[in-house]
């Protein structure tokens, strides 16, 4: 387990080295020519470094159970990868990410990134118990040091190649430099080259200059409004069905208002991971559903586990379940749900909000994620108290008492009627 943010940066980024140097050992190999294909300047691959950094908190969860643990690092990998894509080719102007990294959508792909995500487990078998000895080792100052550093240089480096790669260039690279020429066009001239080594021929995407219709394509904007309607929907259809079963109760993940952000986040995964998949045949679509579904509710249990201290569902009682955090007859019904979402109700949802007028949907955008994350803000520090009154009911501060008198156990208990704090050693 990871002790700190700044620790769990710290292995990011050399998990995105050792991920880095990985895809240069085997395309130096396979094309006989060293190339750096990363996004960033720096020698680091972040989807690989993100994707390790969350499987050392998420697999001592697992045990020693070897299936789960290749499918937990073969999801993580796949939506690290295909996030990253649709993130790099918005803020880039480049169409290449997303169909680099996107879902395999091939028996030959899906054998790769399986590769790939057994290469990972394997190294963090063999080498991260070391490499997690010589972290604690390290004073925590020296380990903030380090984060911030090193983190510094990866943010410097991404708002370089942001500004490089969104300013219109030829679509071969400059053959000759002018010593006379700005900073600004000398960086985007070395960026470009770089670019172009690594994937020949590569041109801005000129589909992303159209910006007549409100959220054009996938998009954040888009994907906004995908989570909020997904979460009121999730929330209202789970009321329902517990109410119909005899017991009314609330399902929302927040203190204000009907949303289940384990919904809104899990209909936003299924749409950029599976949403390559959409032409091809159900059952490819409903096996994407059966493993990313089953592994994003398992790795929302650990999550709110490890950070609030509370269980929100156990299926420990139910056959065939992993950990009590998910079971097969859920991971089916993940992948029906899949087929549902991505064959008939996302269509229809995409083109309602592309209808949206250009202004007015931007100001509803951003009215809607303020609104989320101050909600969201304030639900995540009255889980924190509610966790920690269980050992320390004294408020400790002004912040504490306005908690405990706004929210308190009985509040929070009737807000959600299953929580219940997690056992820990």
């Amino acid at each position: 387990m990871v002790r700190s943010g700044w620790e769990w940066i710290v292995y990011m980024l050399i998990y995105a080295f050792f991920g880095w140097a990985g895809e240069v050992v085997w395309y130096a190999l396979k094309d006989r020519k060293f190339v750096h294909r990363g996004f960033l300047n720096l020698p680091l691959d972040l989807p690989y470094g993100i994707s390790c950094a969350i499987l050392v908190q998420v697999l001592p969860t697992v045990g020693r159970n070897y299936v789960m643990e290749l499918v937990l690092a073969f999801v993580v990998l796949t939506v690290a990868r295909s996030l990253s894509g649709f993130l790099l080719r918005v803020v880039s102007n480049m169409a290449h990410w997303e169909t680099e990294r996107a879902l395999p959508q091939s028996w030959m792909g899906l054998a790769g990134r399986l590769l790939i995500a057994g290469a990972m487990l394997v190294g963090y078998h063999v080498f991260h118990p070391m490499l997690a000895f010589l972290v604690l080792m390290l004073p925590e100052l020296v380990v903030k040091i380090l984060a911030l550093a090193f983190g510094g240089l990866v943010v410097a480096d991404f708002f370089v190649m942001v500004y490089a790669l969104r300013h219109e260039v030829p679509t071969q690279a400059v053959e000759s430099r002018n010593r006379t020429a700005s900073l600004g066009a000398r960086i985007t001239d070395q960026v470009w080259r770089r670019i172009q080594k690594a994937y020949p021929g590569v041109a801005a995407d000129p589909e992303l200059a159209k910006r007549y219709t409100f959220a054009q394509g996938m998009c954040l904007d888009k994907l906004v409004w995908v989570f909020f309607i997904s979460a009121l929907l999730g929330d209202l259809i789970e009321t329902l069905y517990c109410g119909l079963g005899g017991r009314w109760m609330s399902r929302s993940s927040v203190l204000y208002g009907p949303f289940s952000f384990v919904w809104g986040l899990g209909a936003v995964v299924l749409t950029v991971a599976l949403r390559h998949l959409a032409a091809k045949s159900d059952r490819w679509v409903f096996l994407g559903g059966f493993v990313i579904g089953g592994a994003y509710e398992y790795l929302c249990s650990v999550f709110t586990e490890l950070v609030y201290g509370v269980v929100f569902w156990d299926y420990s009682d139910m056959p065939l379940n992993i950990g009590g955090r998910t079971n097969v007859l859920y991971c089916f019904f993940w992948g029906i749900l899949a087929v549902v979402w991505i064959k008939v109700l996302y269509p229809p949802m995409e083109r309602s909000i592309e209808k949206l007028p250009v202004v007015a949907g931007k100001v509803l955008t951003w009215v809607i994620v303020v609104f989320l994350v101050c909600d969201a803000a304030l639900t995540g520090v009255a889980m924190l108290r509610y966790d920690a009154r269980q050992d320390r009911p004294e408020p400790a501060n002004v912040a504490e008492e306005f908690l405990d008198e706004n929210f308190d156990d009985d509040y929070m208990e009737a807000r959600w009627p299953n929580m219940k704090v997690a056992q820990t050693e």
